[in-house]
């Protein structure tokens, strides 16, 4: 399990991290979402011991990580991908990071293998793509087969297939009852692999809750409705106290209620319904809506032809 306690980090006059707790649980992956400068690096940072906090505490089991006799044994890290030495083979830069924790060429070679790195394992890691370094860096936060994982943007980088394949690895990681706790700027790819989420702005907990969870509470649900008795449907939907609002394609957007009711009211009153759909906001939506007042860089958002 990763745990942050009232971590405080001060740089200077700016609070980079404050007041920050969360649970990092096993046996589910963990998002970590926050806006540019929100303090996500630094988090990460502090919980590997790589920054000491103002105040507060980090732990991994229970332990700082700077008490851990074998960290690699308890917890692997991708911070950052492109710190290796480019001169040195994919092979042995794991190796020599193996070594130090007791582990020889027999587990580097499961992990060379495990990241689909076999066939250029021992060509020189100054050499590789964004991609190919992105593997590199998962296969060393896998050498020690730990049972907690801190993953900083995995999918940089990443074609489609590198992309899939990165998600079903953290989803068998946490299957097995790993903790996986892994940041990311691509809300689509969140969606589809994060069970829980923790998302900060400013240094601090905006939430700590299910995806599900974030999303319905952040976003209202909407129901498409395509008919040919617009008028006379919107105007009844509205008597019930619905939001009704023309869609582009000249479809009904309702908000309010729910699509079986909706159904009723059209029924009831002779009105032709040829779809109803309910969309739920996205987590992309969720994300901007309850951020929008913690983002510290906003240059607005550009509309078509760059006009805000």
């Amino acid at each position: 399990m990763i745990e942050a306690k009232n971590l405080t980090k001060r740089y200077g006059d700016k609070t980079a991290v404050n007041d920050l707790s969360f649970t990092v649980a096993p046996g589910r992956v963990t998002g970590f979402l926050g806006p540019n400068g929100a303090g996500k690096s630094t988090t990460m940072r502090l919980l590997l011991g790589l920054d000491r906090p103002d105040s507060g505490e980090a732990t991994i089991d229970g332990v700082p990580y700077r008490d851990l006799a074998q960290p690699m044994r308890v917890v692997g890290a991708l911070l950052e991908a492109r710190a290796v030495h480019t001169g040195r083979s994919a092979y042995d830069h794991l190796l020599c990071l193996a070594q130090t924790q007791g582990y020889g060429k027999r587990r580097v070679e499961e992990v060379i293998e495990q990241v689909g790195l076999a066939s250029v394992a021992r060509k020189r890691a100054g050499g590789f793509s964004l991609g190919m370094g992105q593997r590199l860096g998962i296969a060393a936060a896998l050498l020690g087969d730990p049972a907690a994982l801190i993953l900083d943007e995995p999918v940089n980088g990443l074609d489609p297939e590198g992309i899939l394949w990165i998600r079903n690895l953290m989803k068998s990681l946490a299957a097995e009852g790993r903790a996986v706790f892994v940041s990311s700027h691509l809300m689509n790819e969140m969606a589809v692999t994060a069970d829980h989420l923790i998302v900060i702005g400013r240094g601090r907990l905006v939430a700590d809750c299910s995806t599900e969870e974030f999303i319905e509470r952040s976003t209202e649900q909407c129901v498409l409705v395509k008919t040919p008795d617009r008028e006379q449907l919107a105007e009844l939907l509205r008597s019930e106290g619905a939001t009704v609002t023309g869609a582009e394609d000249g479809d009904l957007e309702v908000t309010g209620l729910e699509a079986p009711r909706i159904a009723e009211l059209a029924a009831a009153s002779g009105l032709v319904l040829h779809e109803l759909a309910t969309r739920r906001g996205s987590l992309e939506d969720a994300f901007m809506e309850l951020t929008k007042d913690a983002v510290e860089y906003d240059a607005g958002v550009p509309t078509a032809g760059g006009v805000k």
